[in-house]
Parts: C-alpha cells; structure tokens; sequence
C-alpha cells in the first residue's frame, strides 16, 4: 500500500486514498498523504430563500435565509434532484464562484428578515471544514446555522457540527437498508444514528421522506419508519413526505398525489406535524395539537398566520409548538 495513503473519517465510507486520489463525494483529494478539502469557499449556488423551502416549517416560520452550495456528494443517488451540481466535482464545475465564510455572512446581514444560512443544494457534510468557518462567523453576528444533510456522517465530525449548527432537515429516504444500498450507494443505520445524535442534542429537527413509486411506498414499511421516529425521536417530530419526480437517473413515474394522502393519513396515528410538499397547489396547515386552534396556513412558501404566537407556543391554548420561533 502506498505510504501516503489517507483515510478518510468524515462519512461511513471511510474511503482509502492513495496519493492524488479523490473520495466518492468528489471533493476530497489526498494530496502528498494530506487530505485536501477541493470545494472549500467554492460556491455553486447562492439564493435568498423562505426558511419553509428547506423545508422547514417549525423554525422561525416566515423568515428568509441565505441558501448556500457547492458541489459534491456523499451519495450517489439515482434519483438525484440537483445532480447537477451533487454528482460533479469541482474541477467539471466551470460555474463556481470563490466565496470567504466572512463575504456569505454580509450577504446574509444584508438581507432584509434574514434569519441566517442554510447549507443547502448539495451535501453539507462533505465540506464540513468551510461550513464550520462559515457557521462560527455567522454566530458572531446573531445567526442562525442550517443543514440540509442526508444524514450519512460520522459522530465525531457530527458533534462539531452539532454545536454550531441551530436547525437540520434530514432526508431520511427509505426505511429499509437494501434501498440505500442499492439507489443509493449507502446504508441507513448511520443515518438512523445521526438522527438519534440530533434529538438528543436538542437541536431543531425535521425530517424529509421522497416518495418513489415502488420503491420506498411500502405502507407497512412507511408504518413501521413513522413508529421508529415516534419511539426514537418523538412524537413532534416533523415530517415531510414529499413527491418526486423523475430526475437523473431514475426513470419511475411521479409520485401520485393519492400515495401522499394514503401515507399521511398513516403517518397522523403515530406522529403530531405532518406535511406534504412538492405537489401543484399544495397547502399546509399547522394545527395545534393541544387545541386544535390553526395556527400557520401555507400556500407555496406564502406564511399566513392565524393565530397569535408567543414564543413558539399557541396563544390559545400555551402549547408548545414552533420550538424555534
């Protein structure tokens, strides 16, 4: 073996990498037995955003956020919505503009109502090294700190992340491991772990779950996914069931508005928020389950409020619901 090879510990991948070898995510390159981070500052994607579009519903609702990417990814999804930019590498992206964690964070102050940054678009965890320069300069300035994450990352770099980051959206994308190893190039039990690291760390959590016909639609499969974050990580937990639509590689049809309907209304014996996203004309309600009283009607990324909020709780009735707010 080479004796400037390198391990990677960022992942479960755990890639080994000979000199000028690079990992799967794409981005991280051993270099003379030094492990070089090829994406940092590299910006692919920069866009002010709804905090509701990551999604987000129990944060702050109605706030915008600074949206931020590069390029790379962990996973090899074959279903991928933003390959573009997810299943390339730095050096295939002409379109990468150069960016210091102190220019995003005066992008983001110069937003009106802006509530933070969201590391978004592409995977944040493969370039945790300028999310974490970024996430300590943007506390500096009273921000918040988002991940949009798939969830496939190790402990220890979890827990640096964890204590800079204020809020996550986690796809959990099946409960079954043959579906991550196979449409995935993955596996689930570290992502099942990643998501009981972050309830217990007391962050802010919300889960999102793609539904592709025939292949992770199961309902007694989905019965027993929603059991597993009732009894793991509680009851609120938020969940978003989301459509898909072709996209990459993958070439099944789009996801029935009726396979929603069927699997949120399993979804409600087991959990309190549930919401359906990426559908023509949605609208989602937050109903407080204390009262019933509605609290928060969404149409697209347009809030309404129709009910008065006092610190995350409902004013009708003082139950907690937006634990952010």
């Amino acid at each position: 073996m080479d004796a400037n090879c390198v391990r990677c510990q960022l992942c479960p991948h755990r890639c080994m990498l000979e000199d000028g070898k690079t990992g799967i995510c794409r981005v991280r390159t051993n270099r003379n037995g030094i492990l070089w981070s090829d994406s940092y500052g590299r910006i692919s994607s920069i866009h002010s955003d709804p905090v509701e579009k990551k999604p987000l519903y129990h944060f702050f609702p109605g706030r915008s956020i600074l949206s931020v990417g590069s390029v790379g990814c962990n996973l090899h999804c074959r279903f991928c919505q933003n390959c573009e930019i997810s299943q390339v590498s730095p050096e295939n992206a002409t379109f990468l503009r150069v960016c210091s964690p102190a220019d995003l964070v005066i992008l983001a102050c110069r937003e009106e109502d802006n509530l933070g940054i969201a590391f978004t678009y592409n995977e944040p965890v493969i370039w945790s090294e300028f999310v974490l320069d970024v996430a300590m300069e943007t506390r500096k300035h009273g921000k918040k700190n988002v991940l949009v994450t798939n969830g496939y990352i190790n402990t220890l770099p979890l827990e640096e992340l964890l204590e800079w980051t204020d809020a996550f959206s986690v796809d959990l994308k099946a409960f079954d491991d043959s579906f991550y190893r196979k449409i995935t190039s993955s596996s689930l039990k570290p992502v099942l772990s990643t998501l009981q690291k972050i309830r217990a760390s007391g962050k802010h959590l919300e889960i999102v779950n793609l539904l592709i016909p025939g292949l992770n639609d199961d309902p007694v499969r989905f019965e027993e996914m929603v059991k597993w974050i009732r009894d793991e990580l509680g009851r609120e937990t938020v969940l978003h069931l989301s459509a898909y639509y072709p996209r990459y590689l993958a070439t099944e049809p789009p996801t029935p508005s009726s396979t929603l309907l069927v699997l949120s209304d399993i979804a409600h014996k087991f959990l309190e928020y549930i919401y359906t996203g990426n559908l023509p004309g949605e609208e989602n309600t937050t109903i407080c389950p204390g009262c019933k009283s509605r609290l928060v009607v969404r149409k697209g990324y347009h809030v309404f409020f129709q009910n008065t909020i006092k610190d995350g709780c409902c004013a009708v009735c003082g139950k907690l619901v937006f634990l952010n707010f």
